[in-house]
């Protein structure tokens, strides 16, 4: 009894406190099935690595900041035919983010954007990579507000770090001038050294209009897609749909635009 003590001591001294805390239930364990020490040393070690491993994934999702927990396999692809679903499961391999390539996801509100995002995100984590998750108006004011500030330079090392970086929802809200560049500023240093996936509801036509600053917007295109993968959802809102499940929302207007919409009333 006073070697498994010190052996417990021994493990908690090395930083070693999950297989310390099941040493005794273990030792029985194997005793029982009269497992060779190997294998009773890789099983105890084997326990560490697997709490650690856990551990490192929980905060790695409380630093992501995800809105909500999606899975890339719950996706509802038979709802959003437009979405390529092989191409998704390569891209949940997260070979682009091996190799510091964007995911661009377009499309109109409620089509699955923000979900495929977290999806990938939820992947990321899993494989052991850093990830941050925040809205593009968040983003856009937390630059602006540090530039005005001189300390720019000082805030997109926060937004440098982690491996992937998911800015949800551009376009909803214009931006000025100030936040355009620094928003330029931020793309321009992931390039090619780390991943952003970004979702819009905007075409890249209208960027110049939603930065105000068309040489901007081409600026920061041009280096969004050089390695990307564009994906254009086309499709009616899933949340308009469980409305129209639950008669709460006429059927006639569910996949009409806002323009039809409005001549429809007329």
């Amino acid at each position: 009894m006073i070697s498994v003590e010190r052996c417990r001591d021994d493990l908690e001294r090395l930083g070693l406190p999950h297989a310390a805390s099941l040493l005794d239930s273990r030792l029985d364990a194997a005793a029982k099935k009269e497992l060779p020490y190997a294998e009773f040393l890789a099983d105890l070690l084997r326990i560490e690595v697997n709490a650690r491993d856990e551990h490192g994934r929980t905060r790695r999702l409380k630093l992501a900041k995800l809105p909500f927990d999606r899975r890339l396999d719950s996706f509802d692809f038979a709802f959003q035919p437009s979405v390529d679903k092989r191409l998704i499961k390569e891209l949940g391999t997260l070979s682009f983010a091996a190799d510091g390539q964007n995911v661009i996801l377009l499309g109109p509100p409620g089509v699955g954007k923000t979900h495929l995002a977290v999806g990938l995100c939820v992947n990321a984590i899993e494989q052991g990579e850093s990830v941050l998750f925040t809205r593009a108006g968040q983003l856009m004011e937390d630059l602006r507000r540090a530039q005005a500030l001189n300390r720019l330079e000082h805030r997109l090392r926060f937004y440098l770090k982690p491996k992937v970086l998911v800015i949800d929802e551009f376009g909803v809200w214009p931006y000025d001038r100030l936040a355009a560049n620094a928003l330029f500023g931020l793309v321009a240093a992931r390039y090619e050294r780390g991943s952003v996936i970004l979702t819009s509801n905007k075409g890249f036509g209208d960027w110049g209009e939603v930065l105000g600053d068309p040489v901007v917007a081409s600026a920061i295109l041009d280096r969004l897609l050089h390695h990307s993968h564009v994906l254009n959802i086309k499709g009616e809102s899933y949340r308009l749909r469980e409305k129209k499940k639950s008669g709460l929302f006429p059927s006639t207007l569910v996949g009409l635009s806002p323009t039809n919409q409005e001549v429809n009333r007329k």
